[in-house]
Formats: structure tokens, C-alpha cells, sequence
């Protein structure tokens, strides 16, 4: 039994920080109320913990190989408990505010350390298992905040929300202390503050020009390409460029940005649901989506070693395709099973690849590299489709979704090539 704690600690965690990108969505309004904030204003307590993620998964990648996945995600637990506290004690909405970015902090720590904690203690047909029980309840942490969050402020009030975080944060991290390996020595080489300053840069210029100001834009090219710079010319980069070289790990990060891009468009999904429903209604409305994407993820754990990732990641990516565009044609609960279902076999098909791919001792650049293409892709996802929704409705949305989804996977199934990193 003691072989699974490991994973108990890291689906614990990562439920965490993964319930909390959807949980405050329905608590919103009475936040707004309490706190006299503007629309506008409240947009920001959603908005800066996803935008923070996106910006800081990558570094967190660079520091757990340099300072150990162990000693990260106990620090990443901490932090989140901390913050969560902050949160539900927070006086006004710019002190909510900051909460939530330095509680994003933690999240991200979270999530980086924890999938590559699964890659280094499991192997074989366990790895496969783990990783496929760890997206399963990452698709039922998402996709269950909703509900939580509608309870929790529906008879509990709003703080309750991140009130709630702390005993399990302080819970996990006992466990984790018992449940996972000590770290071995870290690396001496240095953080690369420049990569990870001029990202940041890049990725929040990205996120402000979609969603504001179009100036932005162009802060974020000039950004994005003195990360670039920086990132060639260091021996020990935060991202190795060269892994990109390798013609099936560029196809599965493409298959990971357009997998989140049929989570950007269930975004809109959830908002037309929450203006016809009750907050509760709304959240019981997506247990389709949660529920395939839950036994999908389970019970391919069993089978996941004897296929080819690009086949899975193929099948995956594609049956999401369909189910966002069922969401059009045929009906919502359908289109949510088929999309859970897809979601269920492109995650642990992605994460097992990604684990097999990373070099020695870069187990958290590589799981950087795959949480920061999800979690930025859902970020820009959203405001892509958003400018979509707001020209036409939820039809264009799915359609995009859609499209870029089928075109995707279709490429992976037909691509000859595996992502094989070398050392």
C-alpha cells in the first residue's frame, strides 16, 4: 500500500491548486457585494492566479531541478496554505487580489513538482497507472470547483472558499513528509533570472494585449524573443531549446496546446450554463464532462504502456474535437461526454510521453514545459475565444475548438515519429 502514497500526496496536491482556478467563479458575485469591487475589479481574482500560473510553471520547472521536487512542493504547500489564508482574511479587493497572486505561487510550485514527483518514483506499467489516476483527478479537481464553490458560498460564505484550503494544504504536507523520498543533492548551477524575467515578460505582455490594451503586443514579441536570446547563449538554460529538434515532442506539445484549447472553450459553456442556473445547478450540469474524463483516465492506467503516445494523444485530441463540436450540433451533455473522454486519454497519454522524453535530471524542465503549455494555452485560449464569443456567440467557439482540435490530432496520428530526447 505504501507504494501509492506518492501518489495519494500528489493528486492531493494538485487537486488543490487545480480546484482552485474554477472555485471562486460562483463565489464572485457575493465577493463583489462584500467587498464593493467593480466588474472589473473582480475579473482580477480569476484572472491573476491563471496568469500567474502561466508566467512562473516554467521556472518552477528549473528550480525543482535545482533544488529538489521533495523541498519545492512542501515550499509550493506552504505557500498555498498561507496565501489561501490571506484570501479569506482579505479586508478589500485589491488585498484579495494580491492573495490570489502569491497563492498562484504555490499552485505553481504544486504543479510542476508533482507530476515530475510521479516520473521519479514510479516506473513501467506503474508509471502508467499513477499518471493516469493523477490527470483523472486533475479533469475531477477542475471540473468539481464549480460545485464546491457553489456550496461553500451558498452556506458558508464566501471566505470559506480558501478557508477551506488551509487544513488540507497543512494535512498534505504531514503526509508528504512521510510518504515521499527525501531529495538527493541539487544541482550547483545557477537560476537563470534572465529566462525567467524575460518570459514572464513575454507571457503576461501576451495576456494583457489579447485581453486590453493591443500595444501590449508588441512588448510581448520583443519579450518572447530576448528570452530566446538569453536561452541560446546559456549553458544550463531554464528551457533547453534543443528539445524542440525532436520532431514528436514538438507534435506533443502542440497536441497539449490544442487539448487546452477544448478546455478554454468549455469556459463559455460554464458561463452560459451559470446564466440560465443556479450556481449549484450550473456546477452538477458539468459532471458529464467529469465523470468520462474520470473512469476514461482510470481504466486506460491499465493499457496505457502498450500503445504509442502519438496514437493516444491522436485519438484523444480528436475525440475532443468532436465532442466541442457536438456541443453545436447534437446536444451539451453528449458533447461534455465525448470531450471527457477525450480529455481522459489525451492527458496520460501526453504526461507518459513526457516522462519517458525528459532527459536525466530534467524530469521538472520537462514537466515545466508541459504545465506551462497548458495552463498558458487555457489562459490565451480563453481570451482568444472570447473575442469569438463576444462576435458570434457560443457557435464560433466550439467551431475554432473544433477545428483546431481535428486538425491536431490528425497530424499526430499521422506523424511517424516519437518524442525521443536525448540525454
Amino acid at each position: 500500500m505504501r507504494k501509492w502514497w506518492p501518489l495519494a500526496v500528489v493528486c492531493a496536491g494538485s487537486f488543490l491548486f487545480l480546484l482552485d482556478t474554477t472555485v471562486v467563479t460562483v463565489a464572485l458575485p457575493r465577493i463583489g457585494a462584500d467587498l464593493t469591487a467593480s466588474v472589473g475589479q473582480l475579473q482580477w481574482v480569476p484572472d491573476v492566479y491563471t496568469l500567474v500560473l502561466a508566467v512562473l510553471m516554467l521556472a518552477m520547472g528549473s528550480l525543482a531541478d535545482r533544488f529538489g521536487l521533495r523541498r519545492l512542493f512542501l515550499a509550493g504547500l506552504a505557500v498555498f496554505g498561507l496565501a489561501s489564508l490571506a484570501c479569506g482574511l482579505s479586508p478589500g479587493i485589491g488585498a484579495l487580489i494580491a492573495a490570489r497572486g502569491v497563492q498562484a505561487i504555490g499552485g505553481a510550485a504544486l504543479a510542476v513538482t508533482g507530476f515530475a514527483l510521479l516520473a521519479a518514483s514510479y516506473e513501467g506499467r506503474a508509471r502508467g497507472t499513477a499518471i493516469s489516476v493523477f490527470f483523472a483527478v486533475n479533469g475531477l479537481g477542475a471540473a468539481a470547483g464549480p460545485v464546491v464553490g457553489g456550496v461553500l458560498t451558498e452556506y458558508f460564505g464566501w471566505p470559506s472558499v480558501f478557508f477551506v484550503n488551509v487544513p488540507l494544504a497543512l494535512a498534505t504536507g504531514l503526509f508528504a513528509l512521510r510518504a515521499v523520498r527525501p531529495d538527493e543533492p541539487g544541482r550547483p548551477a545557477r537560476f537563470d533570472v534572465a529566462g525567467a524575467g524575460w518570459f514572464a515578460v513575454g507571457a503576461a505582455s501576451l495576456v494583457h494585449g489579447l485581453t486590453a490594451d493591443r500595444w501590449a503586443l508588441a512588448v510581448s514579441v520583443l519579450g518572447f524573443a530576448a528570452f530566446v536570446v538569453v536561452e541560446r547563449r546559456r549553458a544550463e538554460p531554464m528551457l533547453d531549446l534543443r528539445l524542440f529538434r525532436d520532431g514528436g515532442f514538438s507534435t506533443l506539445i502542440a497536441c497539449a496546446a490544442a487539448s487546452t484549447l477544448t478546455f478554454a472553450a468549455l469556459v463559455y459553456v460554464s458561463l452560459w450554463l451559470g446564466l440560465s442556473r443556479s450556481p449549484v445547478a450550473a456546477g452538477f450540469a458539468l459532471a458529464p464532462l467529469a465523470l468520462a474524463s474520470f473512469l476514461t483516465s482510470t481504466l486506460l492506467g491499465k493499457v496505457l504502456h502498450r500503445f504509442p503516445p502519438r496514437t493516444l494523444l491522436g485519438a484523444g485530441v480528436l475525440l475532443g474535437a468532436l465532442g466541442c463540436l457536438s456541443l453545436v450540433v447534437v446536444a451539451i451533455p453528449l458533447g461534455l461526454a465525448v470531450t471527457g473522454i477525450g480529455v481522459g486519454i489525451a492527458g496520460p497519454a501526453m504526461g507518459a510521453a513526457i516522462a519517458s522524453a525528459a532527459p536525466p535530471g530534467r524530469a521538472g524542465m520537462a514537466a515545466g514545459i508541459l504545465t506551462t503549455t497548458r495552463q498558458f494555452g487555457q489562459t490565451l485560449g480563453v481570451a482568444v475565444l472570447g473575442i469569438a464569443y463576444q462576435a458570434g456567440g457560443l457557435t464560433p467557439v466550439y467551431v475554432i475548438a473544433a477545428l483546431c482540435g481535428g486538425v491536431t490530432g490528425l497530424l499526430a496520428l499521422v506523424s511517424r515519429r516519437q518524442a525521443r530526447v536525448a540525454a
